[in-house]
């Protein structure tokens, strides 16, 4: 069974503060991999899905939110490759339209309420669970884990197909959001030092980020940039101001949770002179655009 989706196509980002600073970007556009199966979560639940495949699984079972692009992913994935779906989300029961999306893409639902969802990285979490779901794969919360990274190595060989196109010969840097730190360790382990991966984080210290780089990646490679305006899921009107704006200079469309921050904080470190003139960058589109309707 064939898992390669659609290459995401790299093409050059213009915007006056890029120009003003004379730094140059392409914009790696995950999210245009697959209408349901995109962004970086494509990538980190392909190596999860040949496991599943390998083990002959009976269906998947991973957490989210009621918003969660990566159960949306999950979903969708399930469906076309044959698995069944099963959701541990968040909270109570709510009626979005990504939770309906999951149903209508016949994922087996469960609300743990909050404490219960607390309790996912606890010993012995998922034993009830693999009880109920004999043979089931068990997928980390947002496909993380070395699998993801692995997984998410695969970005760096699309954009790099890319590079001639552009009429780049090489990049200096990577530039993308970062929530749990599973797309960024991926890069950082397929750079093997070559190039920088900066991440954007979109959410508070401390929340994990770090740890998770520092398990899967180490402690090279890399920088950590503060993109979270306040904390996850904050979005505020300067935000949405500048969002617009990229969208009508670029005709990208973009989210508030994640590459809507990153790009937002480039901005700030670009005119901060963190890059020098005559630097390239490659941006990472992490896709999740379905989520857009949870705040629009």
């Amino acid at each position: 069974m064939c898992l390669d989706l659609a290459q995401p196509p790299l093409h050059p980002l213009h915007l006056p503060w890029l120009e003003s600073a004379r730094v140059e970007a392409a914009i790696l556009r995950l999210d245009l991999i697959d209408p349901l199966i995109s962004g970086n979560k494509w990538f980190k639940l392909r190596h999860h899905l040949q496991h599943a495949m390998a083990s002959n699984a009976a269906g998947l079972i991973s957490l989210g939110g009621n918003h969660s692009n990566h159960l949306h992913a999950l979903a969708a994935a399930g469906k076309r490759f044959g698995f069944a779906t099963a959701g541990l989300l968040r909270g109570h029961a709510q009626d979005t339209p990504t939770v309906r999306d999951l149903q209508a893409l016949g994922m087996q639902l469960h609300w743990l309420g909050y404490g219960g969802y607390r309790a996912r990285n606890q010993p012995g979490f998922w034993q009830p669970w693999q009880a109920r779901y004999p043979g089931w794969q068990c997928i980390p919360e947002g496909g993380g884990g070395l699998a993801g990274a692995q997984g998410c190595a695969l970005i760096l060989d699309q954009a790099r197909a890319q590079l001639a196109a552009l009429g780049w010969a090489d990049y200096d840097a990577w530039w993308l959001a970062a929530g749990s730190g599973t797309t960024m360790a991926g890069l950082v382990l397929a750079e093997e030092g070559r190039h920088v991966v900066h991440g954007a984080l979109a959410v508070p210290r401390g929340h994990g980020v770090e740890q998770a780089l520092a398990e899967l990646a180490g402690t090279q490679g890399y920088q950590l940039h503060d993109a979270c305006r306040g904390g996850f899921g904050k979005i505020d009107d300067e935000l949405l101001a500048f969002i617009a704006d990229c969208e009508r200079r670029t005709g990208v469309p973009l989210e508030a949770l994640y590459t809507g921050k990153a790009l937002l904080a480039l901005q700030q470190q670009v005119e901060a002179g963190l890059f020098a003139p005559g630097t390239r960058l490659i941006v990472v589109h992490t896709g999740g655009l379905q989520g857009r309707r949870g705040y629009l």
